[in-house]
């Protein structure tokens, strides 16, 4: 395996070696230690209960992808051992449109009456990522605790839950799965087949939030669905990533990263080390956020 570097703290578990028993142990440990549940929900000032949140333990991790995965690309490399030091919380589903509305009735932040607008339990779309962190503000000045974007590395980490594979579901996913562009599945364009049939008719819209099967600590989508803004600003490839993924040493102010890939695109862009450039205030109806919440 080509990295740049060993692994590196054995202190902290390399989670590829635990089972999923052990990484959901891990989960619920780290929970006990903060004395909360493995998936919680802060109260609101506004009465109400906040996103719900998953904890995510520290531990190790393989960032990026080789060339040996179908789909990669030179962006995603070169691969890396990363340590998560810290545990943290992270959604358990992507922000919705009616827990952004909730944020609209106290701001009176306004949409622009000619974008397309989502509903209820679908990712909210069509904001970009400075509404994302002031939503953001609006949700830790509700609860008194610290919400934020999540970096790349912490998405990723999360995203994994301890795999090494393309998806948390293994070497492949279907419709089943995931939410993508049926047109273009993952392993029929691995295998370079020329004629096959969808497996699923093809999406026109983001799906209600956990309507697939989650990973291990119990996230939902992922994979797919809609792109996900991260607080992590463009590198043209992994060089330079420090050792616990909090910085790096070239990195492009003016554009984000986004993760997870979307109903609108191809499987290959769902894959867990698969990342998209985005302009900083670029909006999107296949273009979505999902928070951390950082533990005391």
């Amino acid at each position: 395996m080509q990295t740049n570097e060993l692994r590196i703290e054995s202190t902290f578990p390399f989670l590829p070696d635990l089972s999923t028993e052990a990484i959901k142990t891990l989960q619920a440990e780290t929970a006990i230690q903060y004395g909360i549940t493995p998936y919680f929900s802060d109260n609101m000032q506004r009465g109400g209960l906040a996103p719900e949140m998953a904890i995510i333990p520290a531990g190790q991790f393989e960032f990026g992808s080789t060339h040996r995965e179908f789909g990669h690309r030179p962006e995603e490399a070169p691969q890396s051992y990363i340590t998560i030091r810290k545990p943290f919380a992270i959604g358990r589903y992507t922000i919705t449109a009616e827990q952004f509305e909730q944020f609209r009735e106290d701001t009176e932040w306004s949409l622009r009456s000619e974008l397309l607008w989502a509903k209820g339990k679908h990712p909210v779309i069509n904001v970009r990522s400075t509404d994302a962190k002031l939503y953001a503000e609006w949700l830790s000045e509700q609860t008194g605790q610290l919400y934020r974007l999540p970096t790349e590395v912490e998405w990723e980490y999360a995203a994994r839950a301890g795999t090494s594979t393309p998806f948390y579901f293994g070497e492949t996913v279907s419709c089943k799965e995931i939410n993508f562009d049926a047109s273009f599945p993952y392993n029929e364009q691995k295998e370079k087949r020329r004629w096959y049939l969808p497996r699923c008719l093809p999406a026109i819209a983001a799906s209600e939030v956990g309507t697939k099967p989650p990973n291990t600590w119990g996230l939902y989508d992922m994979h797919g669905n809609v792109w996900e803004f991260t607080s992590s600003a463009w590198s043209h490839s992994h060089i330079g990533i420090s050792r616990d993924g909090t910085g790096q040493s070239v990195a492009d102010a003016n554009w984000l990263v986004t993760k997870g890939g979307s109903w609108f695109d191809a499987a290959v862009f769902a894959r867990s080390a698969a990342r998209k450039k985005r302009f900083i205030n670029e909006i999107d109806t296949n273009l979505g956020f999902r928070l951390v919440r950082e533990l005391e």
